[in-house]
Parts: structure tokens; sequence; C-alpha cells
């Protein structure tokens, strides 16, 4: 069993920050890339930032410079930094990992719960 428990959602004004964190547990070999998503209700859901093992990363054009997306592979963790929020980010936003549970198994992906964003004065 495979569980990815996302954390640090909430109410935050245009300008200020969020940090949001997902830690995955359970049967965990391995772990690939990790990423964020967001989806706002009527539309898809759209990747927010993605973070391979080795540390390389790539965002949405809408968030470049103002997210900045992280991970601690000791704690199988990875973070959202959420500087200069606007009300458009306001979503819920769920963690994804591409991971494998054993050396002999391939990798799937796994979702968290997610967790809503809301930017508003």
């Amino acid at each position: 069993q495979v569980q990815l428990e996302e954390s640090g959602g909430g109410l935050v004004q245009p300008g200020g920050s969020l940090r949001l964190s997902c830690a995955a547990s359970g049967s965990i070999f391995s772990i690939n890339a990790m990423a964020w998503y967001r989806q706002v209700p009527g539309k898809q859901r759209e990747l927010v930032a993605a973070i391979t093992s080795g540390g390389s990363t790539n965002y949405a054009d809408s968030v470049q410079g103002r997210f900045t997306i992280s991970r601690d592979n000791a704690k199988n963790t990875v973070y959202l930094q959420m500087n200069s929020l606007k009300p458009e980010d306001t979503a819920v936003y769920y963690c994804n990992a591409d991971l494998r549970k054993r050396l002999t198994l391939p990798s799937d992906t796994y979702w968290g719960q997610g967790t809503q964003v809301t930017v508003s004065s």
C-alpha cells in the first residue's frame, strides 16, 4: 500500500505565500519523478511543476519564477513553495509520484487526495 499525504493548503491573500508538502509512505522501493498538479472545477488537471530524482525541474509558464518545487529523497517528500500568489492560482493541488514498490515491478503513478489553495482578499 502506498499513500501520498499532502498538507499546507489554505486561504491566502493575493501576493502572499504558501508551502505545500507531500509525503509518500508505505511499500516504496524507489521514487522517480514527483510533481504537483492543480485543478479547478470544469477544467482539466494541469501540471504545475515536476522534479526528477536527480533534481531537474520544470514548471508551467504561469508559475515560472513564482513557484519552486523541491524534494527530500530521504523523507520521500516533495514541496511546492508558492510566492506572489494570484487569484488565478486558486485550485485543488494534487501531489503525484511515479514510483516503484519493488525492484522487480515496473513503476506506477500515485496521487494524493488533494489540498485546496484559495487566493482571495
